[in-house]
């Protein structure tokens, strides 16, 4: 039960952070070009930490190691 409150807080936070963030990238006063290029920029962050955790944790774990033995 603590884990789905931990994840139910976390998805709360999470969603009212991304509403402040784009409530404030839609009230600047820039180009509509550079405000959506400043809009994208979180989501393409979150995507080159995944891939990067992904391709760390691929080479880390034993089971590549045994697979480049021919194991």
């Amino acid at each position: 039960m603590l884990i789905i409150k931990r994840k139910y807080i976390s998805l709360v936070f999470f969603a009212l952070l991304g509403l402040v963030y784009f409530t404030t990238i839609s009230n600047l006063d820039i180009n509509p070009f550079f405000r959506s290029q400043i809009a994208l920029m979180p989501t393409q962050f979150a995507v080159i930490i995944y891939l990067t955790y992904l391709r760390w944790s691929r080479k880390e774990s034993p089971e590549s190691k045994n697979r480049s033995v021919g194991v």
